[in-house]
């Protein structure tokens, strides 16, 4: 059998196959004893090993095997193939050493006279090759806005935007009023804080993140920039962020700020290849930026001396109000609503991405939940998501955050995520993970849009000329059951 192969000379192939001789092997030798010789000589070569490329030869050694009249050692397909065991290492770290025709190699290489394979004529493997400058890459010049783009990079943008518009949830649903200076420096030391925790991340990472193909582009693993500048900027954002938040916030905020960077970049990044504790300290460290935001306006995170309940107003005939704005920045259920939503979201939408990535984590020695145990890395997540039922719909109202339709219009989101979480739990598979990873990213923002329109005290319809009309109704009330004087 014959085909046609690549190749300038359009080399062809030739079939050898034992079972089925063509007529050119049948002339190969006149008597049964030189196939046999061949047999024997091809089972030498190849040892054990059945390839469907050990009985084709290019149209040189077929000639050559014609004319033979000793039996010839049979070979590989490929003039690549060396006798000497190399090292599996070597094909991956050492490419540069895969050279064409090098001047100063004693062994004399094997070459043919057409291309074979792919490879190119001539192509030997020399470990005593040394690499040359032309095979590197020459490094950018950091202008400064590829040094900004370093620096985004080295923040991890996306992740750093998500903290910061957390923060800011926690503004907006507090109820005492702020100015745009506190505003501003909340959101930028927020910012700030997490530019540093996850450049002192990825400082303390380099070899791990090198090892996964999500994490191999990141700026220290392809050497964009040297661990000494990462420090400098993480420690340079690290100091700047704290003391933005202390002198034009508050202490507390500031104290809240630092503490996040020491758990991220100290506890967590330690942990993740010390212990599966390291998913709950990380969703702490998501808990606290809508507290930042929550103290940013004053907010307390300690009870006072008493605090009031919103019950829903067909459970009490009392004002379903508290008595002013600073009574209701002073119950702790409003933070701790607060905190337990970024708390047990991030369950969820953890669980879901480490099983899809788990081989990463694996492979750079991460301890999660996907890795050692999948079915409680679902459990877990299903687990969080029903805790966001009560930890929102309940606890926002009776704290007096949100009205309590907003633990009506939640449930829709609610059921959502939770089929979602279920269906992972249930299943454990990889469709499904993805689809509670997806379910997620929309998830967090409906819900913070929803606390947001039903904000308690927030008067909608004046935006649009209701709220008004409203009020002027209420006001002709008010002065038809006044008494004349």
């Amino acid at each position: 059998m014959r085909r046609d192969g690549g190749g300038k000379q359009g080399g062809r192939w030739e079939s050898l196959d034992r079972r089925r001789p063509t007529a050119a092997v049948g002339r190969l030798s006149p008597n049964t004893s030189s196939s046999s010789r061949l047999g024997r000589s091809h089972d030498s070569g190849m040892g054990s090993i059945r390839s469907p490329l050990t009985g084709y030869f290019c149209r040189n050694c077929a000639a050559s095997l014609r004319s033979a009249r000793k039996p010839l050692q049979i070979r590989l397909a490929s003039t690549l193939a060396d006798r000497r065991p190399a090292n599996f290492s070597s094909f991956f770290y050492d490419n540069h050493r895969w050279a064409a025709s090098p001047r100063n190699v004693s062994t004399q290489p094997r070459t043919t006279s057409q291309p074979t394979r792919g490879h190119s004529v001539g192509a030997v493997y020399s470990p005593t090759a040394e690499s040359s400058a032309a095979s590197f890459r020459q490094a950018e010049v950091l202008t400064p806005r590829r040094l900004a783009k370093i620096y985004w990079q080295l923040s991890k943008s996306n992740l750093t935007v998500l903290i910061m518009l957390t923060a800011m949830s926690g503004v907006a649903m507090s109820p005492l009023p702020t100015s745009v200076p506190v505003l501003l420096s909340t959101a930028l030391g927020t910012a700030l804080c997490s530019a540093s925790a996850n450049a002192f991340n990825q400082i303390q990472e380099i070899p791990y993140d090198a090892q996964m193909a999500r994490t191999r582009n990141r700026p220290l693993v392809r050497r964009a920039i040297s661990p000494l500048h990462a420090t400098g900027f993480a420690v340079a954002t690290g100091l700047a962020g704290p003391a933005l938040l202390w002198t034009m916030v508050n202490p507390t905020t500031a104290i809240l700020g630092a503490a996040n960077i020491a758990l991220y970049a100290g506890a967590y990044t330690y942990l993740k290849r010390k212990s599966v504790i390291n998913t709950w300290v990380g969703s702490v460290v998501g808990g606290i930026p809508p507290l930042m935001g929550w103290t940013a306006c004053g907010g307390s995170l300690l009870p006072s001396q008493s605090f009031e309940l919103v019950l829903p107003p067909f459970l009490t005939t009392l004002s379903a109000l508290p008595s002013d704005a600073l009574a209701a920045a002073e119950n702790p259920l409003a933070p701790l609503a607060l905190f337990l939503l970024l708390y047990s979201w991030q369950f969820p939408h953890f669980n879901g991405l480490s099983h899809l990535v788990r081989e990463s984590y694996a492979q750079a020695g991460y301890r999660m939940l996907g890795v050692l145990d999948p079915h409680k890395n679902a459990t877990v997540a299903l687990r969080h998501a029903l805790l966001l039922i009560p930890a929102t719909s309940i606890l926002m109202p009776l704290s007096g955050l949100t009205t309590w339709s907003f633990a009506l219009t939640s449930l829709v989101p609610h059921a959502i995520f939770v089929d979602a979480a279920y269906k992972f739990w249930k299943h454990g598979g990889e469709k499904q993970a993805r689809k509670l990873f997806q379910h997620s990213l929309w998830y967090l923002p409906v819900l913070l849009g929803l606390m947001m329109f039903h904000k308690r005290g927030m008067d909608w319809g004046s935006w649009i000329g209701l709220g008004e009309a409203q009020g002027a109704v209420e006001d002709r009330k008010e002065a038809a059951e006044t008494p004349s004087a």
